[in-house]
């Protein structure tokens, strides 16, 4: 084995991987981008929510927000619902898993906030029932998804938004989302400051 062939196939497969994805995603992206903007103006709030991997994520876009991007601005409203150990053990002990996000959402959710809720496969349980609280709260989805969008694809309403990164590769769809966080986060900051470049 050549480790070097090896990285290099994995930072190649990589940047075909986005370039690809560019036409699919560019729109609800930018769809993504204005919803989560209105709500920020609306005095609303975006509660993120994944595991593992997509709870590295969630985190991940939560601080971007919370403290900020690339552009010095005052701090936007975002919480990633998978750091509180208290409150997702409890959860997880005294009903179960699945509930782990929902109920933080019926907790913590306005009628105007967003829930980005990220899945590589598109089928995580406890996801999933964030996205039906989400909607009992009567809050806007932002859906971060591959391999075809999996249940969450059946469940978004009219007005949520399916980022729904093209293939069947984890790695490549985490890969990707990250590019997308990171493209939400830059396209908020133009919305709300005015960035023309």
């Amino acid at each position: 084995m050549n480790l070097i062939d090896r990285i290099s196939r994995q930072f190649e497969d990589s940047a075909r991987a986005k370039l690809a994805a560019v036409e699919w995603l560019a729109a609800p992206v930018a769809e993504a981008v204005e919803a989560m903007t209105g709500c920020l103006l609306g005095n609303g709030k975006i509660l993120a929510c994944g595991n593992g991997g997509s709870a590295a994520d969630a985190q991940h876009f939560a601080a971007e927000l919370v403290n900020r991007f690339e552009i010095e601005r005052p701090p936007l409203a975002a919480v990633a619902l998978t750091t509180d150990t208290s409150v997702l053990t409890s959860i997880g002990n005294d009903y179960e898993f699945v509930q782990i996000f929902s109920k933080q959402v019926r907790a913590l959710g306005q009628a105007g906030d967003v829930l980005l809720a990220i899945s590589s496969s598109g089928n995580s349980p406890n996801v999933i029932a964030a996205i039906a609280a989400a909607h009992e709260r009567e809050m806007r989805v932002v859906a971060l998804t591959g391999k075809g969008g999996g249940k969450i694809a059946e469940l978004l309403a009219q007005n949520d938004v399916h980022v729904c990164v093209p293939g069947d590769s984890t790695a490549r769809i985490q890969e990707i989302h990250l590019l997308v966080l990171h493209c939400l986060c830059d396209g908020i900051d133009c919305l709300l400051l005015g960035v023309e470049n």
